[in-house]
C-alpha cells in the first residue's frame, strides 16, 4: 500500500508456500504484484499464517509457476526460513520448559 495515498502499490509482490511432510519440496501456492499481493498477505495474516518479508526471496519466488515446487537452487533459503518459522511457532515460554 502507498502511504501517500493509501492506492496499492504496484510494486509489491507476494507469493505464498505450502510444504507437508512428505513433498519433495515447497510449492508456490499463490502469486501476484499489486492489489493480488495485498490481498495474499492480507487472507495469510487473517488465518494466521506467518508472513515473512524479504524482497529478495520474494522477486526469485514469483518467477516460480503456480503449483511448481521451489527450484533446488533455492533449498536452503528456503528451508532456513521454514526452520525459523518451526522454531518461532513451537517456542515454549521459558517458565514452562520442562
Amino acid at each position: 500500500m502507498n502511504p501517500a495515498d493509501g492506492t496499492p502499490d504496484p510494486r509489491s509482490l507476494a507469493v505464498a508456500l505450502a510444504y507437508a511432510p512428505g513433498d519433495a519440496a515447497p510449492k508456490v501456492v499463490a502469486r501476484g504484484r499489486g492489489l493480488i499481493a495485498e490481498e495474499i498477505v492480507r487472507r495469510a495474516r487473517e488465518h494466521g499464517v506467518y508472513v515473512h518479508e524479504s524482497r529478495e526471496l520474494v522477486s526469485l519466488l514469483v518467477q516460480v509457476d503456480l503449483d511448481a515446487h521451489i527450484p533446488p537452487q533455492l533449498y536452503v533459503a528456503v528451508a532456513e526460513l521454514l526452520a525459523w518459522l518451526y522454531r518461532v511457532e513451537n517456542r515454549v515460554p521459558e517458565g514452562l520448559k520442562p
